[in-house]
């Protein structure tokens, strides 16, 4: 029976799964692993489950044991791992992708409406119990009938501007590529991010994060934004360059902004905290139990395909 290390807690009906499959060494209190303790606890194992995010870049790559022969990340981005390091030392890398696209999506609508309608706001003024209502009490902007931009137009992009229609909103997109029209269903391709900024009076960034897109958002792009824009990002943290944005936000730029990642999380820039425009949530895109369970499914399954030989169906390198 192939061993495996599981980097942190899966969900009760994942690991009931992995045990009958693998002699699964298991984090039971669920801490995030140092390096050293990863190298370790690793050594005698032919698999990692990486649940979490532990980086596996090529110096820790360097120093597994050639035992390991499979990294399944249980997420459906994998920038934690060098995936050429890994591919030169013979280890597989895998990721979870479609399990987690409507929970993803429906947290970018909840990052939109949360940071538009001003709920931060909200929340704190109702806890004091002594607002007063008037016909200009914490006014928001209004997401119907108006253009939303979606930066990055995979499955959750997709999800998001099939979500979106149900506000009448027009869809525009930046991708890398343009997409069929069967995959589009009406959605305006830009080619750059400068034409696609411009029409984006909600931004909604759910790209992946690569070389291109680390700092995206900075202070030359906000530029093309329209002034009051509101932006959500449930993608990746690094896709905002956080000093430009915490400037534009300042300034009523940009009205209002909605986080779910974050730079260094689960740190936060301490200027954002200063900010009553900002609605923030902890990693949550895919925080449901059958999302979760999903992903521990895909997860698993790569790691059954891998050790009967077979190419695993989400193999990344």
């Amino acid at each position: 029976m192939k061993k495996i290390l599981v980097t942190r807690n899966l969900l009760e009906e994942n690991e009931k799964r992995l045990l009958k499959l693998f002699d699964a060494k298991l984090n039971k209190e669920d801490v995030v692993l140092t390096t050293d303790q990863l190298i370790e606890l690793s050594k005698d194992c032919d698999g990692i489950l990486c649940v979490g995010g532990n980086k596996f870049d090529k110096e820790i790559i360097g120093k597994l044991s050639p035992s390991v022969k499979i990294i399944a990340n249980y997420a459906v981005g994998y920038n934690n791992v060098d995936t050429n390091s890994a591919k030169a030392r013979g280890i597989a890398v895998t990721n979870t992708p479609e399990v987690l696209t409507d929970s993803t999506a429906d947290i970018s609508i909840l990052l939109l409406l949360g940071a538009s309608r001003r709920a931060y706001e909200g929340r704190k003024a109702a806890e004091q119990q002594n607002w007063t209502w008037s016909t200009n009490l914490l006014l928001g902007k209004q997401m119907s009938n108006r253009k939303l931009g979606i930066l990055g137009m995979g499955r959750i992009g997709r999800a998001v501007a099939q979500r979106a229609k149900g506000f009448g909103m027009e869809i525009h997109y930046h991708n890398r590529s343009k997409l069929s029209p069967d995959l589009e269903h009406g959605a305006i391709y830009h080619s750059d991010i400068k034409s696609l900024f411009a029409q984006s009076e909600f931004l909604s960034i759910n790209c992946p994060a690569t070389p291109d897109t680390i700092n995206l958002l900075n202070e030359e792009t906000i530029k093309y934004l329209p002034d009051g824009a509101v932006v959500a990002n449930a993608a990746r943290g690094d896709v905002i360059n956080d000093d430009a944005m915490i400037k534009a936000m300042k300034s009523g730029k940009i009205f209002a902004l909605g986080l779910d990642v974050y730079n260094g999380e689960p740190k936060i820039n301490e200027e954002y905290l200063k900010l009553h425009n900002l609605f923030l949530l902890p990693h949550l895109g895919s925080a449901t139990k059958v999302t979760r369970i999903g992903m521990g499914d895909r997860a698993i399954d790569n790691l059954e395909d891998f050790f009967s030989n077979k190419r695993p169906k989400d193999q990344v390198n």
